[in-house]
């Protein structure tokens, strides 16, 4: 009887051979096994669950696609609804377009859904042209002036880089690219310390908060725009409100993946591999201001730090400039080694060659202005300018226009508008020496 009871005991799990009710330690196996008993959540870590789930809701699975286009679920026998779990209030708040299938993507965009799902490249796998001649990009490798160490695809080494893509698409991407630009895109607010490509400010905007002061640091971020992924452009779309299906199809619509076959300079493959994942192209008109949402928590990080330390930070594109007064100059030690923290963690990289750090014994030069005492063009500029309008006044302006301007005098002309924004005495010089030009 007695071994029929342990042997009972042995099938229901206690198969150490003692009882629950003894008093007897528990043996090796046993208290293995109790250490690897799941832990109890707790009920503030359910609640913080159940949050989560109403935040993001699973995607409603079905025999019939539920919509043209609808994604496989991962055991391809079910398609997945990705179009419910949109915010449409936060978009109206914004003012955005409301849409949550490709078919009304392609009716907001005025094209066919088959020829939205061509502009994607729906139907290859890897959803990235075949070759150059089947994209919709025409590629152009432009030489940087610095090479620079970049990251390329995952788990992959560093690679020097001495070549820019420039990828500008073509006529019917880039007319939906423009719609998304100005009526999705230009309606979204960008921080205060954004400069670059915002309506309303430039370059001298962004040298304005550095004038007089006692040090300038200006920091330069590697591959702006490649190093945005397409992950993080469809963050920002569904930031705004928009649901999973929307986010995806416009952010391959603004995305760009270069095609296996494209040929590099110097047969350098190492460079390549920065731009066939899928990356903001640079000459696209929607990447600037993509560009600028995705640093959105950059800029907001390094705001809050210069403040804590009584400085100055803007950011016109890739440049970043810190300033500050003599107490910020002794400060560098730890803002310096934050900053390129803050700058890591928000996956951008910063091109250490490119670090200066002015004084104001010498000229400080924040994106081509003058800061020392108040925004001023450079001399050497401003010389170069006067002496092609005095050439132009002496032996004809069909002589000076080396560079080959198709309207050579609206050229001149925005040169000296631009002088007159940082010096009208000296735009006032220009003008009446431009007057004096025979056309």
């Amino acid at each position: 009887m007695k071994l029929l009871l342990d042997f009972l005991r042995w099938l229901l799990g206690d198969r150490g051979g003692t009882s629950r009710t003894g008093s007897q330690q528990p043996t090796g196996t046993q208290s293995r096994r109790l250490k690897r008993r799941p832990v109890k959540l707790t009920k503030r870590r359910r609640l913080s669950g159940n949050a989560l789930l109403m935040q993001r809701p699973k995607p409603i699975k079905s025999l019939a696609p539920p919509y043209q286009f609808s994604a496989y679920a991962s055991d391809h026998r079910q398609f997945l609804d990705l179009s419910q779990d949109g915010d449409d209030s936060l978009l109206a708040s914004y003012h955005l377009p409301v849409f949550h299938t490709p078919q009304h993507l392609a009716q907001w965009l005025g094209v066919r859904v088959g020829e939205l799902a061509w502009l994607v490249h729906r139907s290859t796998s890897d959803r990235r042209p075949a070759d150059e001649q089947r994209s919709h990009y025409v590629y152009r490798w432009v030489e940087k002036r610095l090479a620079s160490v970049e990251s390329g695809m995952p788990n992959t080494r560093p690679v020097s880089t001495q070549w820019r893509l420039i990828e500008a698409p073509k006529q019917t991407l880039k007319c939906a690219q423009r719609k998304i630009l100005t009526e999705i895109l230009e309606k979204i607010p960008t921080h205060q310390a954004a400069h670059g490509f915002v309506r309303g400010r430039s370059i001298v905007s962004n040298a304005r908060p550095h004038v007089g002061q006692a040090v300038v640091i200006k920091l330069d971020l590697q591959n702006f725009y490649a190093n945005v992924t397409y992950s993080r452009v469809v963050a920002i779309f569904r930031s705004m409100g928009y649901c999973r299906e929307a986010a995806i199809w416009l952010a391959r619509l603004t995305t760009s993946a270069a095609p296996w076959s494209l040929a590099v300079p110097n047969g350098d493959e190492a460079t390549k591999s920065l731009y066939v994942r899928r990356h903001l192209p640079q000459g696209a008109p929607t990447s600037p201001a993509l560009a600028n949402l995705s640093a959105f928590g950059l800029d907001v990080r390094l705001s809050g730090l210069l403040k804590k330390f009584g400085g100055n930070y803007t950011r016109y594109a890739d440049d970043l400039t810190l300033s500050g007064d003599d107490d910020f100059r002794y400060a560098l030690r730890c803002v310096i080694p934050l900053t390129e923290q803050i700058v890591r963690s928000e996956r951008f990289r910063l091109n250490h060659r490119k670090r200066k750090v002015v004084r104001q014994g010498h000229r400080q030069l924040v994106t081509g202005v003058v800061v020392n005492t108040k925004p001023n063009i450079r001399r050497d500029e401003f010389d170069r300018l006067k002496a092609i309008l005095h050439n132009c006044v002496k032996l004809g302006p069909a002589l000076q226009n080396r560079d080959g301007h198709g309207d050579f005098a609206a050229h001149l002309r925005g040169r000296i508008a631009f002088v007159g924004q940082l010096n009208p005495a000296r735009a006032e010089k220009c003008q009446r020496l431009f007057e004096q030009i025979r056309w």
